[in-house]
């Protein structure tokens, strides 16, 4: 893509009001637009990297038997009040709209715009669940979410209104559930480092609320989290705050680990539904006795946004972002310095060959920029990769190679450049 085409801009400061690092850089480097607090749009360059996440969570539940669905947004009360969540006082994060015209939906013409989906989900797969041979069955949505969020100061990490990826399990009985439940862990590790967060991310002891003693979180450990938590790196294991006691080590086995207190953000939670929701609104199976039984659930979700503010605090240094490949817009920055007629057919002719090849290149084409804006603009936007075509190198006969994140600089002969990029054996472009 040539950013001489891109209506986004990068700017020199943040909002005033904007107090988030992550958001900071973000806004700043033309990935995403604040509209209002907690609420932000993605721009070109966000969309794709948020894209990226997206795919790789996609492609991990769908490796473990996942079906992709879309639910609706717009929420019907009468599911929740089955289940006794319909009240403001039960689930305070509610934002509630109304039909128009009278109509009646129901109870009445009030509406909810989704801030989960346990409720839909149960009764739409009412509709398809009835023996034991339609179980179990694993139900996965990226969906958007509306929360009336009093606490949206962490960027795109805490959002009033977000897209999670939310999976739903419905199994015979808690046996299923629970290899299937570590199934999903396993696969939520493989995510994460996937997305460059692997060693920092830890399966972490939680409360399971009203369902079960314990479930668990994924947390991420940075000083821009919300949460605290207690991990041992070597062992690989972490207690949140909330549950951390005595007796509680002693039940999971870590009195012996050497906890430190770390701050944490979450970036995914599994927790087990048991058959709460099933029982409230009547999603049984036949046994092979012909007995009907309520189906046994659980929930997984990942918000795609609040790892990419995750990956942006934990990777970005004080020239901007910093992108791992896997996750980057682009993998390759084409900067171009200069505007003599060597230059220009260098850099048209590297981008031409590159793209080809299949590599997703960002080309710097704007005419009439200095080179310092030029380069500094490619350090925050934080391309894992850049390649800069300039009077001074082509006189040598080279394009100069840059790592983002290290730093790392190479001098590449211009004539074998495209094919030492595009080559994985190369040991030029890192991998992912």
């Amino acid at each position: 893509m040539r950013q001489s085409l891109f209506f986004s801009k990068t700017r020199r400061e943040a909002p005033r009001d904007e107090v988030a690092k992550n958001a900071q850089l973000l806004i700043r480097a033309g990935y995403v637009h604040k509209e209002m607090a907690g609420v932000y749009d993605f721009l070109p360059l966000g969309l794709r990297t948020l894209k990226k996440i997206e795919n790789i969570i996609r492609e991990e539940m769908n490796a473990i038997g996942g079906q992709e669905v879309l639910l609706s947004s717009l929420q019907d009360p009468a599911p929740w009040q089955a289940s006794g969540r319909w009240d403001d006082t039960v689930m305070d994060v509610w934002f509630k709209t109304r039909l128009h015209h009278g109509e009646a939906f129901h109870q009445g013409s009030e509406l909810g715009l989704a801030n989960t989906h346990e409720e839909p989900m149960v009764r739409m797969m009412k509709h398809h669940i009835a023996s034991h041979k339609d179980l179990p069955q694993y139900v996965y949505q990226f969906q958007t979410k509306f929360r009336n969020e009093v606490r949206a100061k962490s960027g795109v990490m805490r959002t009033r209104e977000f897209v999670m990826k939310d999976l739903y399990s419905f199994s015979r009985d808690e046996r299923e559930f629970r290899a299937f439940y570590e199934q999903v862990a396993a696969a939520y590790l493989k995510v994460f480092a996937r997305c460059g967060l692997g060693a920092w991310t830890f399966r972490t002891f939680a409360s399971g609320g009203s369902f079960s003693k314990f479930s668990d979180e994924f947390q991420t450990v940075c000083e821009a989290g919300e949460d605290v938590i207690y991990v041992d790196e070597e062992k690989r294991i972490a207690v949140n705050e909330e549950v951390y006691r005595d007796e509680i080590l002693r039940e999971i086995g870590l009195e012996k680990a050497r906890l430190q207190k770390k701050k944490a953000v979450e970036v995914g939670n599994i927790f087990p539904l048991g058959t709460k929701y099933s029982t409230a609104l009547g999603l049984t199976y036949k046994n092979e006795e012909g007995e009907n039984v309520p189906v046994y659930m659980g929930s997984y979700g990942i918000g795609p946004a609040r790892v990419m503010g995750t990956i942006a605090e934990r990777y970005a240094d004080e020239k901007g972002l910093v992108w791992p490949l896997s996750v980057a817009p682009f993998a390759l920055h084409l900067v171009r310095l200069g505007e003599e007629e060597g230059v220009r057919e260098c850099a048209d002719a590297l981008y031409t060959r590159l793209q080809k090849g299949g590599m997703e290149v960002l080309y710097d084409d704007r005419p009439h920029l200095h080179a310092g804006e030029k380069l500094s603009d490619s350090d925050l936007l934080g391309i894992p990769c850049r390649l800069v075509v300039g009077n001074r190198g082509i006189a040598d006969g080279v394009v100069e190679w840059v790592e983002r994140q290290t730093g790392s600089v190479r001098q590449l002969p211009i004539e074998e450049a495209a094919s030492l990029l595009l080559d994985p054996d190369a040991g030029v472009m890192p991998k992912i």
